[in-house]
C-alpha cells in the first residue's frame, strides 16, 4: 500500500522506507507526560498507520516516559519486516515533565537497553543522539555521546545512528566520526533556519527528518500560508505538509496524531499537488 502514500520512498540506512512516517509523541499524555487519554484508540492510530502503508515510525523512551514504545510494541509486534522504528537517546523526564539532559555513557546505555526491552527488539533500527536543549540546538563536542553510541552499535544493539536538535558543526563532527543516516531537527515553513544544511545533507544523500514540522505545540500561523490554501480549498497545515515534501527529497515526515481521522488527513494532505506560483509564495514565508 505504501505506493499511495505521498512522496514515494527514501533509502535510510539500508531501508527502503515511506517518506511520509509518523511521529508517537502525540500519543502520550498531556506534555507527553503519562499514558493516553483513549488507550485502544492510541492503538488503532498506529496499527491504521502500518495498514496505511507508513513504514517509518518514530519514537523515544523519554515520550511518557516509555509509553509510546509500549503502545508500538502492543500494537504491533512482532513487527512487520518492512517497519522502521527510530527511536532517540540523550535526555529523560524529570517529575515536572522537564527534558534533563542525560549524556554520559551510563545514561545512554541505559536509555539504549531500555529502548530495547520496551519496544521488544534486540536490535535498534535506529538511533538518533539528542543534543541542545529545549530551546534548540547548542554548541558544543558531541564525541563522548556519539562515541558511547558506537560503541552500543558495534555491539550489536544498534543498527544506525542519526543526530538531532544539533548545529552544522555537530553534523561535521559526526561524520568524522561514524556514518550518519539522518539529522532530526526542528524545522518547518516559517522555521528555516537549516536551509543550506538541508541542501547540504541532500547532496550526501543523508535524510532530514524535520520534528515540529506543523509548527510545534502552536500550530503554523501565516497568512500566506492560509491564502494558500484557501485557494487550494485545503487545510492550511496540509498545504505545509505538502510544502516540505516538495522541499528536498531527503526530507522525511513524521507527523504525529491521536486521532484516526487526522491520521488519513494528514496523508491526503500531504499529496496535494503545489504549482510554481503556490511554492513561490510558500517559499517567502520564511525569507
Amino acid at each position: 500500500m505504501s505506493a499511495t502514500l505521498p512522496g514515494g520512498t527514501w533509502l535510510l540506512g539500508d531501508s527502503t522506507v515511506t517518506r511520509f512516517g509518523y511521529g508517537a509523541m502525540q500519543l502520550a499524555g498531556p506534555g507527553v507526560m503519562g499514558p493516553p487519554a483513549n488507550h485502544d484508540g492510541a492503538l488503532a492510530v498506529l496499527r491504521e498507520a502500518v495498514e496505511a502503508g507508513i513504514t517509518h515510525i518514530d519514537t523515544s523512551g523519554a515520550y511518557g516516559p516509555r509509553v509510546t514504545n509500549e503502545l508500538i510494541r502492543e500494537a504491533l509486534h512482532p513487527y512487520p519486516e518492512s517497519l522502521f522504528i527510530a527511536t532517540k537517546v540523550g535526555a529523560n523526564r524529570d517529575a515536572r515533565g522537564g527534558w534533563p539532559t542525560a549524556r554520559r555513557p551510563g545514561d545512554l546505555r541505559k536509555q539504549v537497553e531500555e529502548n530495547l526491552r520496551t519496544l521488544g527488539v534486540e536490535t535498534l533500527d535506529l538511533v538518533n543522539l539528542r543534543m541542545g536543549d529545549a530551546t534548540g540546538p547548542q554548541p558544543g563536542s558531541l564525541a563522548e555521546a556519539l562515541g558511547t553510541l558506537i560503541e552500543l552499535q558495534q555491539e550489536g544493539l544498534i543498527r544506525h545512528l542519526g543526530v538531532s536538535n544539533v548545529t552544522a558543526e555537530q553534523v561535521t563532527e559526526a561524520q568524522g566520526m561514524t556514518s550518519i543516516v539522518c539529522v532530526q531537527n526542528g524545522y518547518n515553513l516559517a522555521y528555516r533556519h537549516d536551509d543550506d544544511l538541508i541542501d547540504r545533507l541532500a547532496a550526501e544523500d543523508i535524510a532530514f527528518v524535520p520534528f515540529f514540522p506543523l509548527g510545534g505545540f502552536s500550530p503554523l500561523q501565516s497568512e500566506t500560508l492560509s491564502a494558500v490554501a484557501t485557494r487550494l480549498e485545503a487545510a492550511p497545515m496540509s498545504v505545509a505538509l505538502a510544502w516540505l515534501l516538495r522541499r528536498s527529497p531527503n526530507i522525511l515526515l513524521i507527523p504525529g496524531t491521536s486521532s484516526r481521522a487526522h491520521l488519513r488527513e494528514n496523508i491526503a494532505g500531504a499529496g496535494l499537488s503545489l504549482s510554481e506560483e503556490d511554492l513561490k509564495e510558500l517559499d517567502g514565508i520564511g525569507s
